[in-house]
Formats: C-alpha cells, sequence, structure tokens
C-alpha cells in the first residue's frame, strides 16, 4: 500500500463527502477508492468513517486523524513547492470553475494560452453559474465576480467587472405605442427587465448618475425592475437579450462584439452601473500549489 496515496485519498473522501465523487476525479472506480480508505484502516488498526448507503461520517478517531492528515499533507505540499526552481516543472491536474459566460468567453483563451505554456499540466475546467463549494467538489481555484462572503478561503483581486444596461435594437424598434426608451433610470418600470438571479442584487438595479446626467453627479438611485423572464443562467439571458426579448444590466464582456456592431445598444450612458470585482479564490489547503500560483499570476496578467 502506498500510505501517503492512501492518506490523500481519505483526506478527498472526507472533502467530497463521497467515494464516487473521488473515483470520477482520479479516473478510477470507487471500489478502487474504497479499497485504499480499507487498507489504510487496516494499517492503523481504527475505523475512520462509518458508512450508509447514503452518507459518510467520521468515527472521533478518523476526526482527529484528519485533521493531523490534512496539516501534514499541506506541509508535504508546502515543501515540494519550495523546491520548485521553475514553472516549467508544473505538472498534473488543476481543476478549476468559473461562471458559464465568463469561462467560455474570457477565461478559455487564457486557460489555452496556459497549456501551452505548461505542457505537463491538465485543466479540467467547471462552469456553473451558481457558486459551488470548493472542498466538495476538489477545485483548486475558482474566478469569483461579486463581493466576496466571509470565508475560509483563499482569495485574490484579478480585475473589475463593468455593468450596462443594454437591449436589443429589434426590442427598441418594436416598442408598444407610447413607450419610449428609458431616459433615466426610473423609467425602466415600464419595460420589460430581464432579470439575472445569480447576483446579490437581482431585480434592484442600482446606477450612479455621470457627468451628462439631469442630476447631480455621484447621485445613486435604485430601480426595483420587473419582467417576464428570470434565469440564473448567464447563457440564457445573453440568447434571451439577443433574441429582443426586453432590457438587460449585464457585463460589457458579455457581449463586447454586439455592442461594437450596434446590435445591441447601450441605454442610460449618463449612469454608470456599479462595478462588480472579480476574484480568484482558492481553498486553504491548495494555497501552497505551485499550479494554482502559476494560474493565478498567469490569469492576473492576462486580464490586467
Amino acid at each position: 500500500m502506498d500510505k501517503l496515496q492512501a492518506m490523500r485519498t481519505f483526506v478527498r473522501v472526507v472533502e467530497a463527502g463521497s467515494f464516487s465523487a473521488v473515483a470520477h476525479e482520479a479516473d478510477v472506480t470507487q471500489g478502487a477508492i474504497s479499497k485504499q480508505v480499507a487498507a489504510l484502516e487496516t494499517e492503523l488498526g481504527a475505523r475512520l468513517l462509518t458508512r450508509t448507503t447514503r452518507s459518510l461520517a467520521l468515527t472521533e478517531e478518523g476526526a482527529r486523524y484528519f485533521e493531523q492528515v490534512q496539516r501534514l499533507l499541506a506541509e508535504i505540499a508546502e515543501a515540494e513547492g519550495a523546491l520548485r526552481t521553475g514553472e516549467q516543472q508544473l505538472s498534473g491536474w488543476l481543476r478549476v470553475a468559473a461562471s458559464v459566460g465568463f469561462g467560455r468567453l474570457k477565461l478559455m483563451p487564457i486557460v489555452q494560452a496556459f497549456l501551452a505554456e505548461h505542457r505537463d499540466v491538465k485543466v479540467d475546467l467547471r462552469l456553473h453559474d451558481s457558486f459551488i463549494d470548493l472542498v466538495e467538489h476538489g477545485i483548486d481555484v475558482a474566478v469569483r465576480i461579486g463581493e466576496l462572503a466571509d470565508s475560509s478561503l483563499i482569495a485574490r483581486r484579478i480585475g473589475t467587472t463593468h455593468r450596462m444596461l443594454v437591449a436589443h435594437r429589434n426590442y427598441l424598434r418594436h416598442l408598444p405605442q407610447g413607450l419610449t426608451a428609458p431616459r433615466i433610470p426610473m423609467d425602466l418600470a415600464a419595460h420589460n427587465c430581464l432579470v439575472y438571479t445569480e447576483t446579490v442584487s437581482r431585480n434592484a438595479w442600482n446606477f450612479t448618475a455621470g457627468a451628462g446626467a439631469e442630476v447631480p453627479a455621484g447621485t445613486s438611485q435604485v430601480v426595483r425592475v420587473q419582467g417576464n423572464l428570470q434565469t440564473n443562467s448567464s447563457e440564457v439571458m445573453r440568447a434571451s437579450l439577443l433574441a429582443g426579448m426586453g432590457i438587460g444590466y449585464s457585463p460589457t464582456w458579455l457581449f463586447e462584439q454586439e455592442l461594437a456592431s450596434g446590435e445591441l445598444q447601450r441605454l442610460l450612458p449618463d449612469w454608470e452601473a456599479v462595478p462588480m470585482p472579480i476574484h480568484l479564490v482558492s481553498p486553504q489547503q491548495r494555497r501552497h500549489s505551485a499550479k494554482v500560483k502559476a494560474f493565478a499570476e498567469f490569469v492576473g496578467r492576462a486580464l490586467a
């Protein structure tokens, strides 16, 4: 038995909460993962996990062992990282998470460039519009857009997302009689506004007056909008806006080509939408990973 590997497997099983999740990560059978943990228990002469058909739970001995082994593995990773003399030595899997739209439009080209520079690294890119538990899913590093909740994650700010009010030209051409394009934020109350639900603000859209607004610069207004569609998918939001279904409050990077061509038009240009920070976040136990550090620096440079 490779005891060190068995210890790593045990820690990942506890973090993920199942044998099957770790088996999927390692591309082996669930039985192989279970045998590693069973062999470790035999070696130690102690039961570490209580298994049922639906869940796993640490025994009292297992909880003490898990805490000690997790700390030991972090120290080993730190020692190995200190021996690395160049990024060209990076190898193995790097599990990265991001939102669907940002991942497809912005992160994927950066990942391609990173892989071209580090031939021995393999990236498992997982795209979700909701925030997933990084430890449970074995994620090394994730891109988070928006204000971060207090947590134990290691965070590094790498940029800012600017948003704007947008609508397709066909939506604006076919407004009901008597309705015109919004001139001030409060006009949005009369329009069909499409709501993206994976932000804290949801349908409360916040604007700050610029120099050309009819009110003093810096004046803040919040409009609670409504419409016939809300979604937790950035891709559905993108498709709906391009179909001319309504007005959106969206990141500029989601529609760069359409804005440049005039297909999509910016509304209320004298009012600024509240920007959102972009962070790279990692679990505490990944803080010594040379791959994570190299990837974070690479993404930071690319988005600078």
